[in-house]
Protein backbone atom coordinates (compact mmCIF):
# COMPACT_ATOMS: atom_id res chain seq x y z
CA UNK A 1 0.00 0.00 0.00
CA UNK A 2 1.22 3.02 -1.01
CA UNK A 3 1.60 5.56 1.99
CA UNK A 4 0.55 8.30 -0.47
CA UNK A 5 -2.79 6.58 -0.91
CA UNK A 6 -3.88 7.31 2.62
CA UNK A 7 -7.83 9.41 3.43
CA UNK A 8 -7.15 9.52 7.03
CA UNK A 9 -4.53 7.63 9.79
CA UNK A 10 -5.72 7.34 12.58
CA UNK A 11 -3.18 6.64 15.28
CA UNK A 12 -4.20 5.60 19.34
CA UNK A 13 -2.27 4.69 21.94
CA UNK A 14 -4.82 1.32 22.63
CA UNK A 15 -6.30 -0.53 19.80
CA UNK A 16 -8.92 -3.48 20.47
CA UNK A 17 -9.57 -5.22 17.08
CA UNK A 18 -11.98 -7.63 18.81
CA UNK A 19 -10.63 -10.35 15.72
CA UNK A 20 -9.09 -12.26 18.80
CA UNK A 21 -10.25 -11.45 22.31
CA UNK A 22 -8.92 -9.34 24.46
CA UNK A 23 -5.88 -8.63 21.69
CA UNK A 24 -5.02 -5.33 22.49
CA UNK A 25 -2.46 -3.44 20.16
CA UNK A 26 -0.57 -0.71 21.42
CA UNK A 27 0.54 2.69 19.47
CA UNK A 28 -0.62 1.31 16.66
CA UNK A 29 -2.87 3.22 13.44
CA UNK A 30 -5.38 2.67 11.28
CA UNK A 31 -5.16 3.77 7.97
CA UNK A 32 -8.17 4.12 5.72
CA UNK A 33 -8.91 4.66 2.13
CA UNK A 34 -12.30 4.93 0.15
CA UNK A 35 -14.38 3.96 3.92
CA UNK A 36 -12.49 0.54 4.09
CA UNK A 37 -9.57 0.28 6.49
CA UNK A 38 -6.24 -0.38 4.22
CA UNK A 39 -4.29 -1.84 7.22
CA UNK A 40 -3.69 -1.60 10.22
CA UNK A 41 0.49 -0.25 11.23
CA UNK A 42 2.77 -0.86 13.27
CA UNK A 43 4.13 1.96 15.32
CA UNK A 44 7.24 2.24 12.81
CA UNK A 45 4.86 2.02 9.78
CA UNK A 46 2.22 4.74 11.36
CA UNK A 47 5.33 7.00 11.88
CA UNK A 48 6.03 6.74 7.96
CA UNK A 49 2.52 7.08 6.60
CA UNK A 50 1.85 10.11 8.52
CA UNK A 51 4.13 12.00 6.66
CA UNK A 52 1.66 11.35 3.31
CA UNK A 53 -1.28 10.72 4.71
CA UNK A 54 -4.33 13.30 4.04
CA UNK A 55 -5.58 13.66 7.38
CA UNK A 56 -3.63 12.07 10.87
CA UNK A 57 -6.12 12.02 13.56
CA UNK A 58 -3.79 11.38 16.83
CA UNK A 59 -5.30 10.07 20.03
CA UNK A 60 -2.37 9.49 22.39
CA UNK A 61 -4.86 8.47 25.55
CA UNK A 62 -7.51 6.75 23.46
CA UNK A 63 -8.61 3.06 22.60
CA UNK A 64 -9.81 2.43 19.40
CA UNK A 65 -12.28 -0.32 18.97
CA UNK A 66 -15.14 -1.29 16.25
CA UNK A 67 -18.56 0.79 16.37
CA UNK A 68 -20.78 -0.41 18.59
CA UNK A 69 -23.84 -2.16 17.26
CA UNK A 70 -27.14 -1.44 18.75
CA UNK A 71 -28.94 -4.75 18.03
CA UNK A 72 -32.75 -4.06 18.78
CA UNK A 73 -34.21 -0.44 19.21
CA UNK A 74 -37.17 1.98 18.52
CA UNK A 75 -35.52 5.28 17.70
CA UNK A 76 -38.11 7.10 17.38
CA UNK A 77 -39.89 6.31 20.96
CA UNK A 78 -37.10 8.43 22.50
CA UNK A 79 -40.17 11.44 22.57
CA UNK A 80 -41.35 9.86 24.85
CA UNK A 81 -38.59 8.78 26.86
CA UNK A 82 -40.37 9.32 30.84
CA UNK A 83 -43.66 9.39 29.39
CA UNK A 84 -45.12 6.49 31.45
CA UNK A 85 -42.33 4.48 33.90
CA UNK A 86 -42.31 1.86 36.43
CA UNK A 87 -44.93 0.08 34.78
CA UNK A 88 -45.32 -3.56 34.09
CA UNK A 89 -44.42 -4.59 30.35
CA UNK A 90 -48.28 -5.20 29.17
CA UNK A 91 -49.73 -2.30 31.46
CA UNK A 92 -46.98 0.00 29.84
CA UNK A 93 -47.94 -1.20 26.36
CA UNK A 94 -51.77 -1.63 26.42
CA UNK A 95 -52.56 1.61 28.68
CA UNK A 96 -49.79 4.19 28.15
CA UNK A 97 -47.63 3.63 25.24
CA UNK A 98 -50.21 2.48 22.37
CA UNK A 99 -52.26 4.94 23.35
CA UNK A 100 -49.70 7.95 23.29
CA UNK A 101 -48.29 6.79 19.83
CA UNK A 102 -51.70 6.02 18.69
CA UNK A 103 -52.33 10.10 19.15
CA UNK A 104 -48.87 10.85 17.83
CA UNK A 105 -47.07 9.00 15.51
CA UNK A 106 -46.55 10.12 12.17
CA UNK A 107 -43.63 10.96 9.32
CA UNK A 108 -42.64 14.14 11.57
CA UNK A 109 -42.72 12.22 15.27
CA UNK A 110 -40.82 9.18 13.73
CA UNK A 111 -38.05 11.32 11.86
CA UNK A 112 -37.27 13.83 14.60
CA UNK A 113 -37.10 11.28 17.01
CA UNK A 114 -34.98 9.15 15.45
CA UNK A 115 -32.85 11.94 14.90
CA UNK A 116 -32.57 12.44 18.23
CA UNK A 117 -32.05 9.25 19.15
CA UNK A 118 -29.07 8.75 16.45
CA UNK A 119 -27.14 11.72 18.19
CA UNK A 120 -27.66 10.42 21.33
CA UNK A 121 -26.31 6.71 19.85
CA UNK A 122 -23.42 8.38 17.87
CA UNK A 123 -22.42 10.26 21.06
CA UNK A 124 -22.31 6.65 22.75
CA UNK A 125 -20.15 5.32 20.26
CA UNK A 126 -22.85 3.26 18.20
CA UNK A 127 -22.64 3.14 14.36
CA UNK A 128 -25.08 0.76 13.96
CA UNK A 129 -28.86 0.45 14.86
CA UNK A 130 -31.15 -2.32 14.38
CA UNK A 131 -34.65 -0.15 14.64
CA UNK A 132 -38.20 -1.41 15.02
CA UNK A 133 -40.93 1.10 14.30
CA UNK A 134 -43.07 2.56 11.43
CA UNK A 135 -42.88 4.94 9.23
CA UNK A 136 -40.20 3.20 7.83
CA UNK A 137 -38.90 5.97 5.14
CA UNK A 138 -38.60 8.43 8.05
CA UNK A 139 -36.12 6.17 9.35
CA UNK A 140 -34.40 5.58 6.46
CA UNK A 141 -33.86 10.00 6.46
CA UNK A 142 -32.59 10.21 9.84
CA UNK A 143 -30.46 7.31 9.07
CA UNK A 144 -29.17 8.85 5.58
CA UNK A 145 -28.67 12.76 7.76
CA UNK A 146 -26.74 10.80 10.57
CA UNK A 147 -24.71 8.72 8.63
CA UNK A 148 -25.43 6.10 11.09
CA UNK A 149 -25.58 1.61 9.17
CA UNK A 150 -29.52 1.79 9.68
CA UNK A 151 -31.45 -1.15 9.67
CA UNK A 152 -34.85 0.20 8.93
CA UNK A 153 -37.31 -2.71 10.93
CA UNK A 154 -41.05 -2.75 9.44
CA UNK A 155 -43.23 -3.17 12.22
CA UNK A 156 -45.48 -5.91 11.39
CA UNK A 157 -48.99 -6.33 13.40
CA UNK A 158 -52.50 -7.47 13.01
CA UNK A 159 -54.40 -4.72 14.55
CA UNK A 160 -54.45 -0.84 13.63
CA UNK A 161 -52.23 2.46 14.13
CA UNK A 162 -51.89 5.29 13.16
CA UNK A 163 -49.58 3.70 10.36
CA UNK A 164 -51.19 0.75 9.26
CA UNK A 165 -54.64 -1.01 9.11
CA UNK A 166 -54.17 -4.64 9.46
CA UNK A 167 -50.85 -7.17 8.76
CA UNK A 168 -50.77 -6.91 5.13
CA UNK A 169 -51.29 -3.45 5.15
CA UNK A 170 -48.05 -3.25 7.05
CA UNK A 171 -46.44 -5.48 4.91
CA UNK A 172 -47.22 -3.70 1.56
CA UNK A 173 -45.98 -0.62 3.48
CA UNK A 174 -42.43 -1.83 4.33
CA UNK A 175 -41.81 -3.39 0.74
CA UNK A 176 -43.23 -0.08 -0.84
CA UNK A 177 -40.88 1.94 1.24
CA UNK A 178 -38.08 -0.55 0.75
CA UNK A 179 -38.26 0.40 -2.98
CA UNK A 180 -37.80 3.71 -2.46
CA UNK A 181 -34.62 3.38 -0.77
CA UNK A 182 -32.66 0.72 -2.83
CA UNK A 183 -28.99 1.81 -3.66
CA UNK A 184 -28.51 3.51 -0.10
CA UNK A 185 -25.26 2.19 1.06
CA UNK A 186 -25.90 2.25 4.81
CA UNK A 187 -29.74 1.70 5.16
CA UNK A 188 -31.10 -1.50 4.73
CA UNK A 189 -34.92 -2.98 5.63
CA UNK A 190 -35.60 -5.85 7.86
CA UNK A 191 -39.60 -7.18 8.23
CA UNK A 192 -40.39 -7.45 12.04
CA UNK A 193 -43.16 -8.65 13.02
CA UNK A 194 -44.12 -7.77 16.74
CA UNK A 195 -43.99 -10.35 18.40
CA UNK A 196 -45.94 -13.67 18.60
CA UNK A 197 -48.65 -12.15 21.08
CA UNK A 198 -49.63 -9.86 17.72
CA UNK A 199 -49.47 -11.80 14.93
CA UNK A 200 -51.04 -14.11 13.71
CA UNK A 201 -49.65 -17.97 11.63
CA UNK A 202 -50.52 -16.96 8.58
CA UNK A 203 -48.81 -13.42 8.91
CA UNK A 204 -45.50 -15.18 10.20
CA UNK A 205 -45.77 -17.54 7.09
CA UNK A 206 -46.10 -14.67 5.30
CA UNK A 207 -42.80 -13.11 6.40
CA UNK A 208 -41.03 -16.26 6.33
CA UNK A 209 -41.93 -16.49 2.69
CA UNK A 210 -41.23 -13.14 1.94
CA UNK A 211 -37.86 -12.65 3.60
CA UNK A 212 -36.65 -15.27 1.32
CA UNK A 213 -38.08 -14.23 -1.88
CA UNK A 214 -36.25 -10.87 -0.77
CA UNK A 215 -33.25 -11.76 0.72
CA UNK A 216 -34.75 -10.02 3.56
CA UNK A 217 -33.74 -10.33 7.76
CA UNK A 218 -36.50 -10.32 10.65
CA UNK A 219 -36.56 -9.38 13.83
CA UNK A 220 -39.22 -10.13 16.42
CA UNK A 221 -39.65 -9.63 20.27
CA UNK A 222 -39.62 -13.41 21.91
CA UNK A 223 -39.79 -14.58 24.98
CA UNK A 224 -39.31 -11.29 26.64
CA UNK A 225 -42.09 -11.98 29.79
CA UNK A 226 -43.28 -14.68 31.87
CA UNK A 227 -46.77 -14.14 30.73
CA UNK A 228 -45.91 -14.08 27.38
CA UNK A 229 -45.06 -17.96 27.32
CA UNK A 230 -47.98 -18.59 29.90
CA UNK A 231 -50.08 -16.90 27.59
CA UNK A 232 -48.64 -18.35 24.56
CA UNK A 233 -49.36 -22.14 26.33
CA UNK A 234 -53.26 -21.00 26.96
CA UNK A 235 -53.73 -19.46 23.47
CA UNK A 236 -51.72 -22.05 21.26
CA UNK A 237 -50.79 -24.79 23.70
CA UNK A 238 -46.78 -24.17 23.31
CA UNK A 239 -44.73 -21.90 23.82
CA UNK A 240 -44.05 -19.47 21.67
CA UNK A 241 -40.34 -20.61 20.62
CA UNK A 242 -41.99 -23.93 19.62
CA UNK A 243 -44.40 -22.42 17.91
CA UNK A 244 -42.34 -20.39 15.73
CA UNK A 245 -40.54 -23.44 14.97
CA UNK A 246 -43.77 -24.69 13.47
CA UNK A 247 -44.24 -22.26 11.47
CA UNK A 248 -40.70 -22.06 10.42
CA UNK A 249 -39.60 -18.82 11.51
CA UNK A 250 -36.48 -19.90 13.12
CA UNK A 251 -33.03 -19.67 11.03
CA UNK A 252 -29.96 -17.53 11.25
CA UNK A 253 -32.41 -14.74 9.23
CA UNK A 254 -33.50 -13.94 12.95
CA UNK A 255 -32.64 -11.66 15.57
CA UNK A 256 -34.72 -12.78 18.39
CA UNK A 257 -35.22 -9.57 21.01
CA UNK A 258 -34.84 -10.02 24.63
CA UNK A 259 -35.32 -14.12 24.65
CA UNK A 260 -35.58 -13.71 28.92
CA UNK A 261 -37.49 -17.04 29.25
CA UNK A 262 -36.44 -19.99 28.03
CA UNK A 263 -35.48 -23.79 29.08
CA UNK A 264 -32.23 -25.26 28.25
CA UNK A 265 -34.33 -27.35 25.58
CA UNK A 266 -35.44 -23.33 23.81
CA UNK A 267 -31.63 -22.44 24.12
CA UNK A 268 -30.51 -25.85 22.33
CA UNK A 269 -33.27 -24.92 19.68
CA UNK A 270 -32.31 -21.08 19.00
CA UNK A 271 -28.67 -22.51 18.77
CA UNK A 272 -29.16 -25.37 16.08
CA UNK A 273 -31.70 -23.53 14.05
CA UNK A 274 -28.66 -19.97 13.96
CA UNK A 275 -31.08 -18.08 15.54
CA UNK A 276 -29.38 -14.46 17.01
CA UNK A 277 -30.56 -12.75 20.03
CA UNK A 278 -30.61 -9.04 21.43
CA UNK A 279 -30.32 -8.87 24.75
CA UNK A 280 -31.49 -5.86 26.48
CA UNK A 281 -30.54 -5.74 29.97
CA UNK A 282 -31.62 -2.66 31.29
CA UNK A 283 -34.91 -2.52 29.41
CA UNK A 284 -35.55 -6.35 30.90
CA UNK A 285 -34.83 -4.97 34.62
CA UNK A 286 -36.49 -1.51 34.42
CA UNK A 287 -40.17 -3.70 33.16
CA UNK A 288 -38.76 -6.17 35.70
CA UNK A 289 -38.76 -8.90 32.83
CA UNK A 290 -36.06 -11.00 34.03
CA UNK A 291 -32.61 -11.88 33.28
CA UNK A 292 -31.50 -13.75 29.83
CA UNK A 293 -29.74 -16.88 30.48
CA UNK A 294 -26.99 -15.41 28.17
CA UNK A 295 -24.10 -17.55 29.63
CA UNK A 296 -25.92 -20.56 28.99
CA UNK A 297 -26.75 -19.23 25.39
CA UNK A 298 -23.56 -18.23 24.44
CA UNK A 299 -21.57 -21.70 25.85
CA UNK A 300 -24.18 -23.29 23.18
CA UNK A 301 -23.10 -21.59 20.29
CA UNK A 302 -25.98 -18.73 20.67
CA UNK A 303 -25.13 -15.85 18.23
CA UNK A 304 -25.87 -12.87 21.67
CA UNK A 305 -25.65 -9.22 20.55
CA UNK A 306 -26.81 -6.26 22.69
CA UNK A 307 -29.14 -3.75 22.13
CA UNK A 308 -30.91 -0.85 24.23
CA UNK A 309 -34.63 -1.21 23.40
CA UNK A 310 -36.11 2.26 23.02
CA UNK A 311 -35.54 4.90 25.17
CA UNK A 312 -39.44 4.90 26.76
CA UNK A 313 -38.29 1.34 28.40
CA UNK A 314 -34.98 2.07 29.10
CA UNK A 315 -34.52 5.24 29.14
CA UNK A 316 -30.63 6.02 27.73
CA UNK A 317 -29.71 4.31 24.29
CA UNK A 318 -25.85 3.99 26.18
CA UNK A 319 -24.63 0.92 24.43
CA UNK A 320 -21.27 1.46 26.52
CA UNK A 321 -23.31 1.05 29.74
CA UNK A 322 -26.02 -1.89 28.14
CA UNK A 323 -22.24 -3.77 27.24
CA UNK A 324 -21.34 -3.25 31.54
CA UNK A 325 -25.05 -4.32 32.02
CA UNK A 326 -24.29 -7.21 30.02
CA UNK A 327 -21.68 -8.67 31.77
CA UNK A 328 -22.40 -7.83 35.33
CA UNK A 329 -25.82 -9.59 34.94
CA UNK A 330 -24.58 -12.87 33.29
CA UNK A 331 -22.12 -12.75 36.92
CA UNK A 332 -25.23 -12.28 39.21
CA UNK A 333 -27.80 -14.17 37.23
CA UNK A 334 -25.62 -17.72 37.43
CA UNK A 335 -23.07 -16.27 40.44
CA UNK A 336 -20.56 -17.19 38.39
CA UNK A 337 -17.52 -14.13 37.96
CA UNK A 338 -16.18 -15.44 35.19
CA UNK A 339 -19.27 -15.52 33.17
CA UNK A 340 -19.36 -13.18 30.29
CA UNK A 341 -15.83 -11.69 30.46
CA UNK A 342 -15.00 -7.94 29.32
CA UNK A 343 -13.73 -9.17 26.17
CA UNK A 344 -16.56 -11.38 25.37
CA UNK A 345 -18.74 -8.56 26.61
CA UNK A 346 -17.36 -6.36 23.41
CA UNK A 347 -17.12 -8.66 20.89
CA UNK A 348 -21.51 -9.28 21.77
CA UNK A 349 -21.72 -5.44 21.34
CA UNK A 350 -19.57 -5.50 18.09
CA UNK A 351 -18.85 -8.49 15.81
CA UNK A 352 -21.70 -10.73 17.10
CA UNK A 353 -24.08 -7.75 16.69
CA UNK A 354 -22.70 -7.47 13.20
CA UNK A 355 -22.84 -11.42 12.86
CA UNK A 356 -26.68 -11.08 13.49
CA UNK A 357 -27.39 -8.36 10.76
CA UNK A 358 -24.94 -10.34 8.01
CA UNK A 359 -22.34 -7.48 8.01
CA UNK A 360 -19.50 -9.52 9.84
CA UNK A 361 -17.64 -9.36 6.63
CA UNK A 362 -18.05 -5.53 6.60
CA UNK A 363 -18.04 -4.50 10.26
CA UNK A 364 -17.64 -5.32 13.51
CA UNK A 365 -13.98 -5.55 13.98
CA UNK A 366 -10.72 -4.19 12.97
CA UNK A 367 -9.06 -5.94 10.14
CA UNK A 368 -8.01 -4.52 6.78
CA UNK A 369 -10.61 -4.80 4.18
CA UNK A 370 -13.45 -3.71 6.55
CA UNK A 371 -15.13 -0.91 6.28
CA UNK A 372 -14.07 2.07 8.67
CA UNK A 373 -16.80 2.20 11.29
CA UNK A 374 -14.61 2.84 14.45
CA UNK A 375 -14.89 4.81 17.73
CA UNK A 376 -12.46 6.53 19.82
CA UNK A 377 -12.83 6.13 23.72
CA UNK A 378 -10.97 8.91 25.81
CA UNK A 379 -8.99 6.92 28.86
CA UNK A 380 -7.25 9.95 30.26
CA UNK A 381 -10.19 11.06 32.03
CA UNK A 382 -9.50 10.36 36.57
CA UNK A 383 -12.35 8.40 36.45
CA UNK A 384 -10.58 5.69 34.54
CA UNK A 385 -6.90 6.21 35.73
CA UNK A 386 -4.53 4.35 36.07
CA UNK A 387 -5.17 1.98 32.74
CA UNK A 388 -4.09 -1.36 33.40
CA UNK A 389 -6.54 -3.18 30.93
CA UNK A 390 -8.26 -1.08 27.94
CA UNK A 391 -10.76 -4.10 27.39
CA UNK A 392 -11.72 -4.23 30.93
CA UNK A 393 -11.79 -0.49 31.53
CA UNK A 394 -14.86 -0.04 28.43
CA UNK A 395 -16.29 -2.46 29.82
CA UNK A 396 -16.13 -1.51 33.43
CA UNK A 397 -15.32 1.99 33.74
CA UNK A 398 -15.46 4.47 30.83
CA UNK A 399 -18.48 6.33 30.47
CA UNK A 400 -20.55 7.65 27.12
CA UNK A 401 -19.09 10.62 27.63
CA UNK A 402 -15.65 9.78 27.33
CA UNK A 403 -16.58 8.68 23.34
CA UNK A 404 -14.39 11.61 21.69
CA UNK A 405 -14.65 10.60 17.70
CA UNK A 406 -16.95 8.20 15.75
CA UNK A 407 -16.72 7.33 12.01
CA UNK A 408 -18.98 5.52 9.70
CA UNK A 409 -17.50 4.30 6.65
CA UNK A 410 -14.52 6.50 7.43
CA UNK A 411 -16.78 9.14 7.19
CA UNK A 412 -16.18 11.65 10.82
CA UNK A 413 -19.60 11.18 12.11
CA UNK A 414 -18.30 13.10 15.61
CA UNK A 415 -14.94 14.48 17.00
CA UNK A 416 -14.35 15.78 20.11
CA UNK A 417 -17.68 15.16 21.27
CA UNK A 418 -18.98 17.52 18.31
CA UNK A 419 -20.98 16.26 15.99
CA UNK A 420 -20.53 16.76 12.47
CA UNK A 421 -23.16 15.56 10.53
CA UNK A 422 -26.28 16.84 13.21
CA UNK A 423 -27.05 20.08 14.99
CA UNK A 424 -27.52 19.77 18.87
CA UNK A 425 -29.57 22.95 19.39
CA UNK A 426 -31.91 22.48 16.62
CA UNK A 427 -32.35 18.82 18.22
CA UNK A 428 -32.68 19.93 21.64
CA UNK A 429 -35.50 22.12 20.16
CA UNK A 430 -37.28 19.70 18.09
CA UNK A 431 -37.49 17.46 21.40
CA UNK A 432 -39.07 20.80 23.06
CA UNK A 433 -41.62 21.01 20.70
CA UNK A 434 -42.72 17.52 21.12
CA UNK A 435 -42.98 17.50 24.71
CA UNK A 436 -45.11 20.29 24.50
CA UNK A 437 -47.18 19.26 21.59
CA UNK A 438 -47.74 15.75 24.15
CA UNK A 439 -48.25 17.25 27.00
CA UNK A 440 -50.92 19.90 25.80
CA UNK A 441 -52.45 16.63 24.21
CA UNK A 442 -52.44 14.33 27.26
CA UNK A 443 -52.87 17.25 29.87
Amino acid sequence: MSATSIDALIRARWMITVENDGEVLENHALAIKDGKIAAVLSPADAAQAAAHAAVVHTLDTHVLMPGLINLHGHSAMTLLRGYADDLALMDWLNNHIWPAEGKHVSDAFVYDGTLIAMAEMIRGGTTTINDMYFHHGAVARAGIASGMRTFVGCSILEFPTAYGQNADDYIEKALAERRAFLGEDRVDFVLAPHAPYTVADDTFKKVITLAEEEDMLVHCHIHETGFEVADSVTQHHQRPLARLKQLGLLSPRLTAAHMVHLSDDEIELAARYGVNVAHNPASNMKLASGIAPVAKMLAAGVNVGIGTDGAASNNKLDMLAETRLAALLAKVGTLEPTAVPAATAIRMATLNGAKALGIDDKVGSIKAGKQADVIAIDLSALETAPVFDPVSHVVYAAGREQVSHVWVDGQCLMAGRQLETLNTNDLLGRAEDWRARIQARTA
